[in-house]
């Protein structure tokens, strides 16, 4: 028996981490929700304030909001997350008794495999945090530690890697808003981290189901590789290609609705997701032009905005071409020698076959790698545009 909690074990414990888990809401975990939405929303006003004391110039409104919108796009996925905590839940618990309902052990192991999958994807994406969360706390550290460490004298000025403004003395109180905005950071980039690998495993196990759809009819034709059908292996081959398309169904309909709850999110994600590109890329090429060091922020900002996108819509691809295969086995089984009422059931799956289906975000955007080139191509003309014009 296929047990998702065991696969899932790892999305459940970032989850809980920062109060999203859909189960057991305890006092704690409405602490910790409101703990971390208080620090994603309070670093965002604290940005924004820069505009009450210091002059509004292009250059400031892009490198408030190269930030801004990053953390922004983490503050929308933990609401989303967190409202729609029922449908997470609804979705598990419709998976365990997909898993449930398999009894071939070919059909087990496919679900295994995509597991495996799940819980790979997980570490990795956990070691890449850890790695640059590493980095970057090392990064502003590093000349404390210097100075401590060679004992100087010589106080040198200390700036924050980001533009904020706190109504403080920043020298004076130069460590609280360090905290702050690492904190801040920390668990807007975790909330990605959590929420977005619990998506893609999901849609990985439509990926799955896919699979066993595919297996499901190429396994019904090999009884029409004896020479002599009878009734039983006629009903049988029936039985087994209903059976593909009930699963097949299934997955379609288990993937509609999860994507059905975050359309307008997912719309709102991507231009959030172009305008990070855009403008930090910008300030990358500026920084980097002009000599400075301060590239750091907006290249790791760009880097994993970057990297969010391809994975959204490799993932969505995935979901296209596993489709797709389903009727390409149809069209490739022996099906010629199969009785005529199948065959003609084989006909429906492959007329079936011509409607693309894949992840549709408000009849605007399909993923799939066309889509993040796209995308990729449109926040590198806005980066170009910007920097031609010498902003």
């Amino acid at each position: 028996m296929v047990n998702i909690d065991d696969h899932l074990n790892l999305n459940r414990i970032l989850l809980i981490a920062i109060g999203l888990w859909p189960y057991q809401k305890s006092k704690l975990a409405r602490l910790q929700s409101i703990y971390c939405y208080s620090m994603l929303i309070t670093i965002i006003v604290f940005q924004l304030t820069t505009f009450v004391t210091s002059k509004c110039t292009i250059d400031l409104v892009i490198q408030v909001f190269s930030a801004t919108s990053a953390v922004t796009g983490a503050t929308i996925m933990y609401n989303w997350f967190y409202i729609n905590s029922e449908t997470i839940k609804y979705s598990t618990e419709q998976l365990q008794r997909i898993c449930n309902d398999l009894k071939d052990k070919n059909e087990i192991a496919i679900i295994e495999r995509y597991g495996s999958h799940v819980k790979r994807f997980t570490v990795v994406t956990i070691s890449a945090f850890v790695c640059v969360s590493s980095f970057v706390m090392g990064y502003q550290l590093w000349p404390i530690f210097h100075d401590i460490l060679l004992s100087t004298k010589v106080s040198r000025p200390r700036s924050l890697m980001l533009k904020t403004e706190y109504f403080v003395d920043q020298e004076k109180y130069f460590y609280l808003p360090l905290l702050h905005i690492n904190i801040s950071f920390f668990i807007a980039f975790f909330t990605s981290v959590a929420v977005g690998t619990t998506i893609i495993a999901y849609y990985l196990y439509v990926s799955a189901m896919f699979h066993i759809a595919s297996y499901r009819i190429e396994h019904a034709m090999q009884i029409c590789t004896v020479q002599s059908i009878i009734l039983l292996n006629e009903k049988m081959i029936y039985k087994r290609i209903v059976c593909a398309v009930d699963i097949h169904r299934k997955a379609m309909m288990f993937s509609d609705r999860l994507i059905s709850r975050f359309q307008l999110t997912s719309m709102i994600l991507i231009i959030f997701g172009v305008m990070d590109l855009s403008l930090n890329f910008y300030r990358t090429l500026e920084t980097i032009s002009l000599g400075c060091k301060d590239f750091l922020v907006p290249f790791l900002i760009a880097s994993i905005s970057l990297i969010y996108l391809f994975l959204a819509n490799f993932v969505a691809q995935q979901i296209i071409d596993d489709n797709n295969h389903i009727f390409a086995t149809a069209y490739n089984i022996r099906w010629y020698l199969a009785p005529i009422h199948v065959q003609k059931l084989i006909l429906f799956l492959l007329q079936r076959g011509n409607k693309i289906y894949g992840l549709n975000i408000g009849g605007l955007f399909l993923g799939s790698l066309q889509c993040f080139a796209t995308l990729s191509n449109a926040s590198v003309s806005y980066c170009s545009v910007l920097y031609s014009i010498g902003l």
